[in-house]
């Protein structure tokens, strides 16, 4: 598997340890960890699994953004790691990378201050695809609003996506928070998908749809699936089908009607992607 120059090899994956397993992307980034849980499709949430079992040491050496006793003993209290920030600016080639695959980059714990250095890195290593996905678009919105000037014409440049993430028709709300960003491109994650959900797709990018994993994993029924496929077809709208789910991700495959959906949006070309005005 080739990505921009660099060959994706395994022997190359296994030397950087931000390799994930995750489909849609090659490598995750995370200067945040931890989160708190705000709708259904966070019940059985991967992060919050993975923190208070194999990172749960690792992750109790941070110190939490808010600093109480609680806090320190949970692995999943919102983390600030500075040391991270600059990790992309020493990765070679054109990576594609989810950024807080761990947390939630816009939840209320992380100052406004951080989330702007992320950004000043995403836009000075602007030979990367970032992926950034929140469950609190009304933050995103509010904060490409306050930070206009990061951006060249006020719009967020093509290689980092905006998205957010919708479980169920009750969240679909969200999706109108991420269409008002100034943002080349916008996406939705419906994973897990865990009911049946109709999505407006103006303004809308990329779609991606997954099913749930994990012991407690709810069904997913593909029927749900096949209306936002049958939606984003017919709007031009690219889709990715990620997974059916069940005990362990790959455990139903991800084949959609004998078909495996893998679309992407179009790729940014490197001499139109922007830079922050202080980085020119």
């Amino acid at each position: 598997m080739v990505h921009g120059s660099v060959p994706l090899t395994s022997t190359y994956i296994r030397s950087m340890s931000n390799r994930t397993g995750i489909e849609w992307t090659n490598l995750t980034w995370n200067p945040v960890t931890g989160c708190t849980q705000v709708s259904a499709g966070c019940d059985n949430c991967y992060a919050l699994t993975l923190a208070h079992r194999l990172l749960y040491n690792h992750y109790l050496k941070g110190e939490p953004v808010h600093n109480t006793a609680e806090n320190r003993r949970d692995p999943f209290a919102v983390r600030l790691w500075r040391e991270r920030l600059k990790e992309p600016l020493t990765w070679p080639g054109s990576q594609r990378v989810f950024v807080n695959s761990m947390g939630d980059l816009f939840h209320a714990d992380v100052p406004e201050e951080f989330i702007r250095e992320v950004f000043e890195v995403m836009l000075r290593a602007n030979q990367h695809i970032y992926q950034i996905l929140t469950k609190r678009p009304s933050r995103l919105e509010r904060f490409v609003r306050r930070h206009s000037a990061l951006f060249s014409d006020g719009i967020v440049p093509p290689h980092i996506w905006l998205g957010t993430s919708i479980e169920s028709q009750q969240v679909a709300y969200r999706a109108d928070h991420v269409r008002r960003v100034k943002a080349s491109v916008r996406f939705l994650s419906c994973e897990p998908l865990i009911a049946p959900l109709r999505l407006k797709l103006d303004g809308i990018h990329w779609v991606i749809v997954g099913g749930e994993s994990g012991v407690a994993h709810r069904p997913l029924d593909l029927d749900w699936v096949r209306v936002i496929r049958d939606d984003c077809v017919a709007a031009g709208v690219p889709f990715f089908f990620k997974q059916v789910g069940g005990r362990t991700p790959k455990a139903g495959g991800r084949t959609l009607d004998r078909r495996t959906w893998s679309q992407y949006p179009q790729s940014p070309k490197r001499n139109s992607l922007g830079r922050s005005r202080s980085h020119t």
